[in-house]
């Protein structure tokens, strides 16, 4: 593989979670003319595709200009992966700034798992997956994976935004994020400010499956660039998310409570690592 750089590498990083608003941050960030964004959400370098190489992941940048003050990536999967902070490290430097947005674990993992259910997986109810799907609490671990992190970088590169003020506010929970990147407010209008359908209404099961799956081939294949596309042209927009029938219901207390004793120690944890409130704003 060819080692010579094609691209500007990113200076910025959103790590995870997952079902934290991610999305909804790539679209607007996008928009941004001072930030460069991959055209596909989730390029899974340093999770899936390391052996790829710094040429390729460098390709994915190769239109960014002098003009973007900030480049980088949105993939919700790096705050999960072991070697991940290791190799951002390794890769981008000390002095890569990342973000993440944490969402009350036990809403997060419900999100989740009616995701598995939109994509055709049986997992039974959300208590049978929370015995059999270890991810569903493992991607709450919050202080247990920003750890890892904060031996590779300090923690005021970190910049750790809280889901409900996205929900509450989006334009306040945008200017906290372009301030900490230290560039240009971005006025949201109607349309940037529309929040992608909730998972429990978005898409067909059948057409969510298959999009899934198309995807997947189509990355595995080096077509991340494609599937960013594609994914965020308007008219797969309108035909992909449509209500879909039988992903309706509801969190439980009793399930809620079991996540919420199962991570109440990671939250504290986070809370003492970054000066944050999150377990009274949550109610616990």
């Amino acid at each position: 593989m060819s080692t010579e750089m094609t691209g500007q590498l990113p200076n910025f990083l959103y790590i995870g979670p997952d079902k934290a608003g991610s999305s909804w941050l790539h679209e607007v960030l996008i928009q941004h003319p001072e930030v460069y964004l991959s055209e596909a959400k989730d390029l899974y370098f340093f999770d899936r595709y390391y052996d790829r190489g710094m040429a390729w992941y460098a390709s994915q940048f190769r239109r960014a200009t002098p003009e973007h003050l900030v480049v980088g990536e949105i993939c919700q999967d790096y705050l999960f992966h072991p070697e991940a902070a290791r190799r951002i490290r390794t890769c981008l430097g000390d002095d890569v700034r990342m973000m993440v947005t944490v969402r009350e674990p036990a809403a997060r993992a419900y999100s989740s798992y009616l995701y598995m259910l939109k994509h055709g997986i049986d997992v039974g109810s959300f208590g049978e997956a929370l015995q059999t799907r270890p991810e569903l609490l493992e991607h709450g671990r919050y202080a247990t994976h920003l750890r890892r992190f904060l031996e590779e970088f300090p923690a005021e590169q970190i910049h750790v935004a809280v889901f409900d003020d996205l929900q509450g506010d989006q334009q306040t929970f945008i200017d906290a994020v372009t301030g900490w990147l230290k560039i240009s407010q971005l006025h949201l209008d109607d349309e940037m400010q529309a929040a992608r359908l909730p998972v429990s209404s978005a898409r067909s099961t059948v057409a969510a499956r298959l999009a899934r799956r198309a995807a997947d081939w189509t990355r595995e294949h080096d077509g991340a660039e494609f599937v960013g596309r594609i994914k965020r042209s308007p008219l797969v927009q309108r035909a992909l998310y449509r209500p879909a029938p039988g992903l309706s219901g509801t969190l439980t207390a009793a399930d809620a409570r079991y996540v919420r004793d199962a991570l109440r120690s990671e939250i504290a944890d986070v809370e003492s690592m970054f000066g944050i409130e999150l377990q009274r704003r949550w109610g616990w």
